[in-house]
């Protein structure tokens, strides 16, 4: 188990170095350091020494990979790429292109990002979970196939449409909740309930038919119909057989939502105002933003290494027969 947890983090290392290294060449191709001292200080018309003073003040002066006029090691280290992304694996995410502490921003914004990410997947979870497994209770019947009509129809439905749907009819229409915002003490169940509650139904359908033709799979095995024959109730064959049989799939298909736990999700924070993570990367992109746009990469990349790490440890809780050697 040591090993191979030790052998994980090594591919995560070399993963983070390659996700980093893509990152950094990507973002060059697309601007280079004038473009965005150009952004950022106002305009086409601005003076090339206004552009070369913006570029000394953040270090963008530097050659982007390979410094051939530096002697010895600061060939590679007195470079844009060893100054602003390679310190990332030191967590020292720098300052932003606009002159803020990225690091400041981040423990600042994770707080609301949590804050909606972690009842929209628990709660989210909670439901897909029991409607999946009402669908399969109630297979065969009108029940089943009315319930799998909502769920296709909620999967071809887009996000952005249930909220601005939710907006207009909890907001405007029944004026139930803030339209958007964010606010801390008691108001943040005001503020977060619509968000929460889209988050949920938008995932509804689609996660609802994945774990519905998990759990028919598992119906029809070996150990259900020995189940059913030694006296068990449906109910009971679904929730202490099939559903404990069909974790190790649960956990996989829930791995990929670790990162949003902080980074959040972009277009809700952003159409609801909250200050999370997740608006400060849309905002970060909007304003080619570098700095932060390479941190939250890092970030986000780190954050799901870690999740398909922790995913495979679990295994072994969820299912003591599988042993990592």
């Amino acid at each position: 188990m040591i090993s191979y947890i030790i052998r994980r983090i090594a591919y995560g290392v070399l993963i983070l170095i390659g996700v980093n290294l893509f990152t950094f060449v990507l973002f060059f191709t697309v601007n280079t350091p004038d473009d965005m001292a150009r952004m950022n200080i106002g305009g086409k018309r601005v003076s090339p020494d206004a552009i070369e003073k913006w570029k000394v003040e953040r270090g963008y002066d530097k050659p982007l990979l390979w410094n051939a006029s530096a002697p010895g090691a600061d060939k590679l280290t007195n470079t844009i790429f060893f100054d602003r992304s390679v310190q990332l694996f030191a967590f020292d995410f720098g300052s932003s292109d606009s002159g803020r502490d990225i690091g400041y921003e981040i423990r600042q914004r994770v707080g609301p990002s949590i804050a909606v990410a972690v009842p929209t997947f628990l709660l989210g979870l909670f439901v897909v979970i029991v409607f999946s497994l009402l669908l399969v209770f109630f297979r065969n019947t009108y029940l089943e196939f009315w319930g799998f009509a909502i769920a296709v129809f909620m999967m071809a439905i887009s996000s952005l449409f249930y909220i601005l749907i939710g907006q207009f009819l909890f907001s405007k229409l029944l004026k139930l909740v803030p339209i958007s915002g964010f606010a801390g003490g008691t108001d943040l169940i005001v503020f977060l309930a619509l968000p929460v509650l889209i988050g949920i139904v938008s995932r509804l359908g689609a996660e609802a038919l994945f774990y519905r033709t998990m759990f028919l799979e598992e119906i029809g095995r070996d150990y259900v119909r020995t189940a059913r024959a030694k006296g068990l109730s449906e109910t009971a064959v679904l929730f202490r057989h099939v559903l404990r049989n069909a974790l190790l799939p649960i956990l996989t298909s829930t791995v990929a939502v670790l990162p949003l736990l902080f980074l959040g999700a972009l277009i809700m924070e952003s159409f609801f105002g909250i200050p999370g993570l997740g608006s400060y990367t849309i905002d970060a992109i909007n304003a080619q933003d570098f700095a932060i746009v390479r941190s939250m990469v890092f970030v986000g990349s780190l954050l799901y290494i870690i999740g398909l790490i922790l995913t495979d440890i679990s295994y072994t809780v969820a299912d003591p027969r599988i042993r990592l050697s």
